[in-house]
């Protein structure tokens, strides 16, 4: 009898929320539910789920992860801004046990600077980046191909 997987926690992080208003030149014009119903169906599509959540605070992103080691059999995660400064959320990453694929709607390489490191790369079984929103269900597509194992 085969059961079926945990969801996949899809995890954002500052400002995401504001996608669709906050610099559509980069960011696109979808907006977060726009991205929670593109990943709802694409994990359907591979015969998942996934719950989906944004915080604009590390800590509620942490614990989101901490939540997700018993509750989830992949994390796909946007850490937005944290990408690049918390090692906290890289520790939290590090717990858990399952894939991580790292998702970045616009070309972090084409941007600033400090936008080129991502402490969150250091865990992840991939980093999507460039993509648009669409780059989340590359990154479900993607999970579905890792748990199958």
């Amino acid at each position: 009898m085969q059961t079926t997987p945990k969801p996949i926690a899809v995890l954002n992080g500052p400002n995401l929320n504001l996608l669709g208003q906050r610099q559509p030149e980069i960011y696109g014009a979808e907006t977060l539910a726009d991205v929670e119903t593109l990943c709802a169906a694409a994990a359907a599509d591979a015969g998942l789920s996934t719950t989906f959540f944004q915080s604009n605070h590390e800590g509620e992103i942490i614990e989101a992860i901490h939540r997700a080691r018993t509750e989830a059999s992949a994390v796909v995660i946007n850490p937005a801004a944290y990408t690049h400064t918390s090692i906290a959320i890289l520790d939290a990453l590090n717990a858990f046990d399952g894939p991580v694929i790292e998702v970045h709607i616009s070309n972090v390489h084409k941007r600033e600077s400090f936008r080129h490191h991502s402490y969150v790369s250091a865990r992840a079984d991939a980093v999507i980046a460039g993509c648009g929103t669409q780059g989340y269900a590359l990154a479900i597509a993607r999970v579905a191909t890792l748990l199958k194992g």
